[in-house]
């Protein structure tokens, strides 16, 4: 993308207003075909940089520019530093100061127009069909049999009272984009006007104005909405979602709801949200779901094009190919990418490093939060295995297996332990990882490890299929069979056929 994506945003803002390529052009001061190419692109997901950003010489000075910027904000206007009364300023209170004049004035210059900006925070009093709010809350949920701390994004519809959760265990930019576009799509369509606090994860507020973050900034303009933030310390100008988050906590959240993964707790969440939409509106006496009706004819359509709720960060890898994410959490490449550069997809969910051909090396569940953690996928640390079988004994897979794989496993001589790993490592590509070693486990209980691969396959497919502990089918009914082939009861006839 050529130009800034700050100067695209722009560009889709105004197009939202109905102006055309020229009048754009003239207000960005950008060439018309450049605001058209602009005007039709639909697709702004992220993609992998192409280069690192450069660090510029004045990134340790910017907070003080900005503070002294700041202080301005309670002075009379022609009291205020100039662009070149902060270098001035800067030449004599730093010596080792070597920024040029022009780029401390390109600096200030870009201050001021982002204090320029409409102060969005003004909200009506009545709510029109389609216009919708939205803001997190925290609650505890049982993932996989530990309790976690999650955050919950409520977006409510004020008109109708409607609302619609999801849930993830952070806070962040990418979290709010995939649960935004979850219950986009869940309601079939995208709200024309958002209401939002800067806490929510879409940007920061400097000042008197919001900085998006790049990867909302192009999810809003992917979708084509309008969004306001409301002033600092202003909860009551979106009171409606307000409520909604003690309201969901309350009767969605008690008791600690308990689920394998966040992703599957939320399709469950949307449609507890169907039903509870279900009851009439506190005030108007009308079913919300009806109510509804309005805010989905006011809805804007769906985009086209899919959006990928991610960003990618490059990463150095250690001697094991693993990597460190927020400064406290590790992932495993593989090993082959050792001591290499990898580029990593983040996403709310999960992290997912690429080779070159930017396909997944492995896959994780994102960790968030202060502690340290160490995430580890097995697959790609069974490939090591494979090629290394040697280092079966003190690998960090051996230490999570039964002792009756364990015990197995050691008493196998190089070639056997390579061929049962790599056994596991195909049942595991096609049934999962907890499939292929629960079938080992299993066939080594039952005393069939002596025809290994069979039996353990055998048993994983119907562990996959239809559980151990499932009862026979009763199979067809053969009465129809009996009529014809036995015997009549007044005839005495024989059968047909051998008996």
């Amino acid at each position: 993308m050529t130009k800034s994506m700050e100067q695209v945003h722009r560009i889709k803002e105004l197009q939202l207003q109905q102006k055309g390529p020229y009048q754009i052009a003239q207000e960005v001061g950008m060439d018309p075909k450049t605001v058209r190419k602009y005007m039709a692109q639909e697709d702004f997901s992220p993609k992998p940089p192409a280069l690192e950003s450069r660090i510029s010489k004045l990134d340790p000075y910017k907070s003080t520019i900005e503070s002294w910027l700041k202080e301005d904000e309670q002075n009379r206007y022609k009291q205020r530093h100039t662009g070149k009364r902060v270098y001035d300023r800067l030449c004599q209170s730093v010596p080792e100061f070597d920024c040029s004049y022009p780029t401390v004035v390109r600096y200030v210059r870009e201050i001021r127009k982002r204090q320029q900006l409409s102060k969005n925070g003004f909200l009506e009093l009545q709510w029109h069909p389609g216009e919708a709010q939205a803001d997190f809350g925290e609650c505890d949920v049982i993932l996989n049999g530990i309790r976690s701390v999650c955050r919950y994004l409520v977006v409510s519809f004020p008109q109708s009272n409607a609302a619609f959760v999801q849930c993830f265990l952070g806070e962040t930019a990418e979290c709010l984009s995939q649960g935004l576009m979850d219950v986009f799509r869940h309601i079939g369509g995208v709200p024309w006007r958002l209401v939002l606090d800067n806490a929510t994860g879409a940007g920061r507020r400097i000042g008197e104005s919001v900085r998006l973050t790049q990867l909302f900034q192009r999810f809003q303009s992917h979708f084509g909405f309008e969004v306001t933030f409301c002033n600092p310390a202003s909860g009551h100008e979106k009171g409606n979602v307000e409520n909604k988050v003690g309201y969901v906590r309350r009767n969605y959240f008690v008791p600690l709801p308990s689920a394998p993964s966040l992703p599957e707790w939320n399709t469950e969440l949307l449609q507890m949200c169907d039903l509870d939409n279900l009851r009439e509106h506190y005030k108007k006496d009308t079913p919300i779901c009806d109510l509804f009706q309005a805010d989905q004819a006011a809805l804007l359509p769906l985009p086209r094009l899919p959006f990928e709720a991610c960003r990618y960060v490059e990463v150095k890898t250690n001697g094991y190919g693993k990597f460190v994410l927020e400064g406290k959490h590790t992932y495993s490449s593989s090993p082959m990418y050792a001591e290499q550069d990898v580029m990593v997809r983040v996403s709310a969910h999960f992290i997912e490093p690429l080779d070159e051909a930017g396909e997944a090396i492995s896959r994780h569940a994102r960790q968030f939060g202060s502690e340290r953690t160490d995430t580890v996928d097995w697959l790609t640390m069974l490939d090591s295995l494979i090629a290394k079988p040697a280092a079966w004994k003190n690998s960090v897979m051996r230490s999570q297996m039964s002792y009756d794989v364990r015990d197995y496993m050691d008493d196998l001589d190089r070639s056997g332990l390579r061929q049962a790993l790599r056994m596991v490592k195909d049942l595991s590509d096609r049934y999962g990882l907890d499939v292929a070693v629960s079938s080992l486990q299993e066939a080594i209980v039952r005393r069939r490890a002596d025809g290994l691969s069979v039996n353990t396959a055998v048993i994983a497919a119907r562990m996959a299929g239809y559980g151990l502990d499932t009862a026979a089918s009763p199979g067809p009914d053969m009465r129809l069979y009996d009529e014809a082939l036995l015997p009549h009861p007044t005839t005495g006839g024989e059968l047909y056929g051998p008996q």
